[in-house]
Order: C-alpha cells, then sequence, then structure tokens
C-alpha cells in the first residue's frame, strides 16, 4: 500500500470520527447561521442550552439528523489530493514529501473546486436536515373536535434524506442541489488556509525540535492536537461570513410573507444580510462554529496522524516478516 493512498484513508477515518464527535454543534450551529425570526433573535441562547433545548423539544434524533450524508460528503472531501501530489512529488525526487505553501492553496484549491460541484446537493441535503424542525401544535383555546384530537395524535413521519431531497426538488428542481455553489467555491480557500497555517507550524515545530538540545523530531499527539486547532480557527475567523451566506441559500426558502429573507443568489443575499441584519448576521453562530471545527479539525489531525503512523507500522512489521520467511536458510 503506497504512502499516499494511506494518507488519503487516513484522512478520511479522521474526517469521520471527528463528524461523529462534533455532530450536535454543527446542527446547532446551522440553525443558528439561518436564523432569521426577530422575536427568537431577542431571546438568546448559550450552544449548550440551545443543544439542550433541541433535545427537550424534539428529542436527541434533531442532532443527528442528516448524519449519513454528511459522512458521505465529510469523506469524499477528505481524500485529499495535496497529500498524493506531495508523496507522488517525493517519488520523483522533488521535495520532502510535504506540499510547500503556495503548492498547498493551488492544488487545495483545484482539487476543492471539483470536490464542491461534485459533493453539494449531499451538502445541501444536509443543511435542509439540520435546519428542518418539529412543527410545535398551536395552543387551543376551545374544546378540540374529534378530528383536532386525532390529527394531534398523529406523529408526523421523520424528515429523513429522501424527504429533503424530494423538498428541493419540488422548491428549485435539479439545479437546486447547487443552490450556494458559488459561496462554496469560496469556501474552498478555508481548508487551504488551514492546510497551509498546519504546514507551517509544524515545519516550524520541528525546526525548533531539531534545534533543542535533545535533538528529536518527533511530534505528539498533543502537540498535532494543538497545531490542528489553531490552524483551523484562523481559517474559520477569516471565511466564517461566507458560510452563513452558504447555509441560507441552502436552507429552506421563504416563499411568502418577509421578502428581507427571500434570496435571489450569492450577492441578494450578502446585502440583504448587511442591510437588515447589520455585520453581526454575518457572523451569527459564530462562537459555536469556532468550537466545532477546531475540535473536529485537531480531532481529525490527531486521528490522521495515529493512523498513519499505526498503518506504517503493521506494513513495516509485516514486510519484516515476509522477508524472514523468504529468506533461505
Amino acid at each position: 500500500m503506497s504512502d499516499a493512498l494511506i494518507n488519503g484513508l487516513a484522512g478520511a477515518g479522521g474526517g469521520i470520527i471527528a463528524q461523529l464527535i462534533t455532530y450536535p454543534l454543527q446542527t446547532v450551529n446551522t440553525r443558528q447561521q439561518t436564523e432569521r425570526d426577530p422575536k427568537k433573535e431577542k431571546r438568546k441562547h448559550g450552544t449548550v442550552e440551545q443543544i439542550f433545548q433541541v433535545v427537550k423539544q424534539e428529542g436527541w434524533g434533531r442532532l443527528y439528523c442528516g448524519l449519513a450524508p454528511s459522512i458521505i460528503g465529510t469523506a469524499a472531501s477528505q481524500m485529499n489530493k495535496a497529500e498524493l501530489t506531495a508523496y507522488e512529488r517525493k517519488k520523483k525526487g522533488f521535495g520532502d514529501g510535504s506540499v510547500g505553501m503556495l503548492s498547498s492553496l493551488m492544488v487545495a484549491a483545484l482539487s476543492g473546486c471539483v470536490n464542491v460541484l461534485l459533493t453539494n446537493p449531499i451538502w445541501v441535503v444536509v443543511t435542509r436536515m439540520q435546519t428542518h424542525t418539529k412543527k410545535s401544535q398551536p395552543n387551543v383555546t376551545h374544546s378540540p373536535s374529534p378530528e383536532e384530537l386525532i390529527l394531534a395524535a398523529v406523529e408526523p413521519p421523520p424528515f429523513g434524506t429522501t424527504h429533503a431531497i424530494q423538498e428541493v426538488y419540488d422548491e428549485a428542481g435539479f439545479l437546486g442541489f447547487w443552490k450556494g455553489v458559488f459561496p462554496t467555491l469560496i469556501m474552498v480557500s478555508n481548508p487551504s488556509i488551514q492546510f497551509m497555517l498546519y504546514e507551517t507550524f509544524l515545519k516550524k515545530l520541528k525546526k525548533r525540535r531539531v534545534s533543542s538540545s535533545k535533538g528529536a523530531s518527533d511530534i505528539t499527539a498533543l502537540e498535532i492536537f494543538l497545531l490542528g486547532a489553531l490552524a483551523k480557527l484562523g481559517a474559520t475567523v477569516v471565511t466564517y461570513p461566507v458560510l452563513v451566506v452558504k447555509a441560507r441559500l441552502q436552507a429552506k426558502q421563504v416563499t411568502n410573507g418577509d421578502k428581507r429573507h427571500q434570496y435571489k443568489g450569492t450577492l441578494d443575499a450578502i446585502l440583504k444580510m448587511i442591510r437588515y441584519e447589520g455585520f453581526y448576521g454575518c457572523y451569527k453562530g459564530m462562537g459555536t462554529k469556532i468550537v466545532q471545527s477546531v475540535l473536529a479539525a485537531a480531532v481529525l489531525f490527531m486521528v490522521k496522524e495515529e493512523l498513519v503512523k499505526g498503518s506504517r507500522w503493521l506494513l513495516t512489521t509485516k514486510g519484516t516478516a515476509d522477508s524472514v520467511k523468504l529468506k533461505p536458510r
């Protein structure tokens, strides 16, 4: 098994584990980004309180709604082309197997654009599932009729993947699955910045470790965790407003009522958000996103490094054992 394949599979595995751990934060964050009800805006709640509210009003399952398609999208996204390119360059005698700063931006951007075009329908469905809320029963002041009692007793079917797909198609047809693709393409810069920062921090740490009295360059899992968190923090702060616009476009659109919340496209959404909500609207839920994305990135890098080390150790051990068996007596 090649180093490129090991890195690709380890990245996908790390991404999936990070997704499982941080998914409830993603769900709450998406709801924060797409919240446009002034009455709810006045009643601000912390992230933990919002999680408990979802559990109380809609059940634990709502925190993980859309997890299955999200895992598929994450696995596809984490098969990073930059790793493949780096190891191909190493085989040809160029570089040390790590992607340079400029190369990282270019390669990740190009592969990211292709990835966005292919996986955008998945994230549209995920956003619809995360923002779908269970409709509460209206307060009834009169004695309910038999028909009302029957309707109140009937539990609506769970909003699954097929329901989300049907909703998107009914709303905007086949092209509806590519809603928010333009801001998503801009968001390609997020992982590029993240990996650039991570690589820069990692190289500096290795150089400092080598120049120390011990002369060891080994990086611990905790250090990888902290470097991944710091890199993701920087990338998130820079690109967060674009993420809010993407969520607004991919969520269920307002077809009647307040036209301030009816978005015709990316530019229209940006202008209306700034005009009616101020710059605060561009950073709704940023605290939750920072916690979620930093934790996810840190777990991803830590798990990936450990998986790569474990895979190489297993392959080395297996190779040594095979060579011993084949050695003539």
